[in-house]
């Protein structure tokens, strides 16, 4: 297996997976591991073409991407886990409620959509990372994932995020723009069974409140958090994160 992990947390806690947002890494969850692993044994890994994990010798898809995770989970012999994604790991999150629902006990989604953005936006991100490299994506996505007041209050956490994205792989980064310019689960929502929470960022312009509502209105346990934040609101509003994850994934059923 050649995908790149860390396990942290009690061996005898139950397991939750963290998925990451595209051009981020397993740093992006430093903020929830304090906490969440108080409760679960926290398994974080970088997606294809992210970190040490390479791509896939074939085009990525969603596909991919999701069963990454199930084998994980067989490599570690675990038959269910919890699951908490943020934008492409949200929607990550979204196609294993819906094409492995027997593997998960509850699933949190965040910031995300069943159709992220539109084919020609992510077309284009992918060639521009390919002929330019990371740098000027990088310049400009801080405004894309923080409001302009978090920016100002909190520029540490937006400047790291915004240099590891630099230092990433362009071509990893490309890859999964194309695979994000296919992925479409719009019409398997409904058979999205696994009891989920969406989390949705009121500022949020890439991944809409609407479009967690959306989620929520179709899957049939699903229910909607709405943070003040953008798109990165595990970062932006850590301690109201956290909450709302280790609140869902304990709650008694």
């Amino acid at each position: 297996m050649d995908i790149d992990y860390r396990l942290d947390g009690p061996a005898s806690a139950p397991l939750l997976v963290l998925s990451n947002s595209l051009g981020a890494t397993v740093d992006l969850w430093q903020p929830q591991m304090a906490e969440l692993t108080k409760q679960f044994q926290v398994l974080r890994y970088n997606q294809r073409g992210h970190g040490h994990t390479p791509l896939p010798g074939s085009p990525l898809t969603l596909e991919i991407l999701g069963r990454d995770v199930i084998t994980l989970l067989d490599s570690l012999d675990v038959e269910q886990a919890h699951f908490c994604g943020i934008s492409m790991g949200g929607l990550t999150g979204l196609w294993l409620n819906r094409f492995h629902p027997q593997r998960f006990k509850r699933l949190v989604v965040a910031n995300t959509a069943a159709r992220i953005g539109n084919s020609d936006g992510w077309h284009q991100r992918a060639q521009l990372a390919r002929s330019t490299g990371l740098a000027p994506i990088a310049a400009a996505s801080a405004s894309r994932w923080f409001s302009e007041d978090f920016q100002q209050r909190s520029p540490l956490p937006v400047s790291q995020l915004v240099e590891q994205l630099a230092k990433g792989s362009a071509a990893g980064y490309a890859a999964c723009c194309d695979a994000l310019a296919q992925a479409d689960l719009r019409t398997e929502i409904p058979q999205m069974n696994v009891p989920m929470l969406v989390i949705a960022g009121e500022q949020d312009p890439a991944t809409t409140v609407e479009d967690a509502q959306t989620l929520v209105n179709g899957a049939p346990h699903a229910r909607l958090a709405v943070l003040p934040s953008s798109h990165i609101s595990n970062i932006a509003c850590p301690e109201l994160f956290t909450r709302c994850v280790a609140d869902f994934l304990t709650e008694k059923a």
